[in-house]
C-alpha cells in the first residue's frame, strides 16, 4: 500500500495528490502545497493555466468561484474565456458554444435517474406525459467543454482536450441557433447540460435553453431543462439556471466533491474554503426555490466516493448541511452516492468498495436525508 508523502502512513493515497485524507483534514497548511504542485505541473503540460490568473491589469471574470483576472492574450482557469485585445470572449468565438450533443434514450444514465420524471413518472402529469419510462423518447445530452475545476479523478476528461492549448476543433463548435433546433426535436423531452461543466458557458446556455423552452411550449411539446454541475457558478447566474429547471420540471444536480476544504482542494485544484462556501450558498438558493415545486425534487446532491478521500465523514458533513436545508424549507433533497471508477490521473486507486458505499449511505441517512441512492453499483466490490 502507498504511503503519505507527509506523515508516511500507509493509506489509500493517489500519486496525483501525494498525501492522505487525514493530513489534508488535520494539517492542510503542510499537505496542500504537495497537491497543488502536482495540479500545476500537469496543467502546464496539458496547455491549461496552472492557477486561476490574478493579473491586476487583467479583465475580471465573475462567472465562477475562481473569479479570474485574465491577462491580455490569456485564458481563465476553465480554459473557455479569453482576453482578446481587451475584450472577454468565449474561446469558440462570440455567440459560439464549445460543446457536443447526442441523443440519450430514456431512461438515461443520469445522476438523478432515481427521481427523474422520464424514468419514474414523478411530476406526472404536469412534467411528463407518460406513466413509467418515456420509452421512445430522448434526453438531449449537452457535453460542455471546459470546467472551473481540475479534478484528478475526472470521469469525463474529454472536456479538457476540448479547451487545451487554446485550440478549438470545428466539430465542437455550435451556434446558438443550431442548438435550439436540436432541442426542438419532437423526440426530445429533456435537455441536460453537463460536461466538463456548464458553468463557464452558463449565461449562453441559459439563453438558448430559455429560447428552446419558449418555442417548445408554443408547439405544445414537453421540454425539461436539467443541469449537472459542480455548483460553483456565480449565485445570480445559478439562480437563473435553477429557475429554468423549476419552471420546466427539470432537476438541478449538484456534484459536491468533498466537505473538508483541504480534501476538496486536493481533489479539484481550487480553493476549497471558497468552493465549500459557494456550494453552501448555491444549494440554499435552490432549496428555497424548491418550496414552489414538491415533485419532482428540484435539487439532487451527488458525491463521488473516491477511495481514501471521500469517505463516510465527508458524506456526513455534506448530508448534515443538506438535511438542515430540508428542515428549514420543508423540502426533499435526495442524495446520490456514486461509485468511483479509476480514471484520468487517479488510475492508481481501486474502485469503491461495497463496505465504503454502505457506510457512506448510512451516514447520509443518519444525518437526516430522506432519499439516499447508490449509483454505479456494478462497480462495487471487496477491494479494501
Amino acid at each position: 500500500m502507498p504511503r503519505c508523502a507527509l506523515c508516511g502512513r500507509e493509506a489509500l493515497v493517489s500519486e496525483s495528490i501525494g498525501v492522505c485524507a487525514q493530513c489534508l483534514r488535520e494539517r492542510p497548511e503542510e499537505a496542500l502545497p504537495v497537491a497543488r504542485r502536482r495540479h500545476q505541473e500537469w496543467r502546464i503540460r496539458y496547455g491549461l493555466p496552472p492557477v486561476a490568473p490574478r493579473d491586476p491589469e487583467g479583465l475580471p471574470c465573475r462567472l465562477c468561484v475562481n473569479e479570474c483576472r485574465i491577462p491580455r492574450g490569456g485564458r481563465g482557469y476553465c480554459g473557455v474565456w479569453v482576453n482578446r485585445g481587451g475584450r472577454l470572449e468565449p474561446l469558440a468565438g462570440p455567440g459560439q458554444l464549445l460543446l457536443f450533443t447526442y441523443l440519450d434514450p430514456h431512461p438515461t444514465n443520469c445522476v438523478a435517474e432515481p427521481v427523474c420524471p422520464a424514468a419514474t413518472s414523478r411530476g406526472y402529469p404536469q412534467y411528463t406525459f407518460t406513466r413509467g419510462v418515456e420509452k421512445g423518447f430522448y434526453n438531449l445530452a449537452v457535453f460542455a467543454g471546459g470546467c472551473p475545476l481540475d479534478c484528478v479523478f475526472c470521469q469525463n476528461p474529454e472536456h479538457k482536450a476540448m479547451a487545451a492549448r487554446g485550440r478549438v476543433e470545428p466539430r465542437y463548435v455550435k451556434s446558438l441557433g443550431e442548438f435550439v433546433d436540436e432541442a426542438l426535436d419532437t423526440r426530445v423531452t429533456c435537455v441536460c447540460f453537463f460536461g466538463g461543466d456548464p458553468t463557464p458557458q452558463m449565461p449562453m446556455l441559459i439563453s438558448v435553453a430559455r429560447r428552446a423552452l419558449e418555442r417548445a411550449r408554443g408547439r405544445g411539446l414537453p421540454l425539461r431543462v436539467c443541469w449537472e454541475t459542480d455548483g460553483l457558478a456565480n449565485p445570480a447566474v445559478f439562480r437563473e439556471a435553477a429557475r429554468l429547471s423549476l419552471e420546466s420540471g427539470g432537476i438541478v444536480k449538484v456534484d459536491w466533491k468533498a466537505w473538508s476544504p483541504g480534501i476538496y482542494e486536493a481533489l479539484t485544484g481550487v480553493d476549497g474554503q471558497k468552493a465549500v462556501r459557494r456550494l453552501m450558498a448555491n444549494t440554499r438558493i435552490v432549496a428555497e426555490m424548491a418550496v414552489e415545486r414538491p415533485e419532482p425534487p428540484l435539487l439532487v446532491v451527488s458525491m463521488l466516493l473516491v477511495p481514501g478521500y471521500v469517505d463516510a465523514e465527508e458524506v456526513r458533513g455534506v448530508a448534515g448541511y443538506i438535511a438542515g436545508l430540508m428542515d428549514e424549507y420543508s423540502v426533499n433533497i435526495p442524495m446520490v452516492l456514486l461509485a468511483f471508477h479509476p480514471d484520468h490521473r487517479m488510475r492508481d486507486l481501486p474502485p469503491t468498495s461495497r463496505r465504503h458505499a454502505l457506510e457512506a449511505r448510512r451516514a447520509a441517512l443518519e444525518a437526516g436525508i430522506w432519499e439516499v441512492y447508490l449509483g454505479n453499483v456494478w462497480l462495487l466490490g471487496d477491494y479494501y
